[in-house]
């Protein structure tokens, strides 16, 4: 009886926040002028705070960054954001991110991600594919603490190295989920 009226109470706090949190948005996505100042001071934020990405960023082919992106669920779950594409600090495309989840878990939270494609193959395999689903295709890695300290410019070794930044709020659980970059018109 009390894990029902708990489950209840989560359910709908849950509720509550992901209404709120949207309702506050804004009503059309960010301008390419938004979106590429957003992106801008995402990464050099990333940078002070991470050497390693700053040195992966050095190496890398291009960095496609996504500034915020809003992750909400209770069973059912999913994640939306746009991000840019940097090829020698200048933009060369706008792509979105879309994910959606299932399982165990409950919550809402933002955050960004970068991801540094350290290779001509997997840029190509970009540019190329009409979606690329988050696991298919070039290798990845994210970067964590742990692996972060191993890193030099002379053991880079992988495709794609991803950078989790600037989390805020609070999602729990365990969950199978699907994410899809797709490129778009701005």
């Amino acid at each position: 009886m009390m894990y029902a009226k708990l489950k209840k109470l989560l359910g709908t706090a849950v509720a509550v926040a992901a209404t709120t949190a949207l309702l506050s948005a804004p009503a059309s996505a960010a301008s390419r002028q938004e979106l590429d100042r957003e992106a801008a001071q995402a990464l050099k934020s990333l940078y002070a705070g991470n050497s390693t990405a700053k040195v992966l960023g050095q190496k890398a082919k291009a960095v496609l960054i996504f500034p915020s992106i809003i992750k909400a669920g209770f069973l059912f779950g999913g994640q939306i954001g746009e991000g840019v594409l940097l090829k020698n600090g200048r933009t060369a495309g706008y792509y979105n991110s879309v994910a959606g989840s299932y399982g165990l878990q409950a919550g809402i939270q933002k955050f960004g991600y970068a991801l540094f494609f350290m290779s001509d193959g997997a840029l190509a395999y970009l540019d190329e594919s009409a979606g690329w689903e988050v696991g298919v295709g070039p290798s990845i890695v994210v970067v964590d603490e742990g692996i972060g300290k191993s890193i030099t410019s002379t053991t880079l070794t992988q495709d794609v190295y991803a950078f989790i930044f600037d989390q805020k709020g609070l999602m729990g659980g365990l969950s199978v989920q699907g994410s899809k970059i797709t490129r778009i018109d701005k």
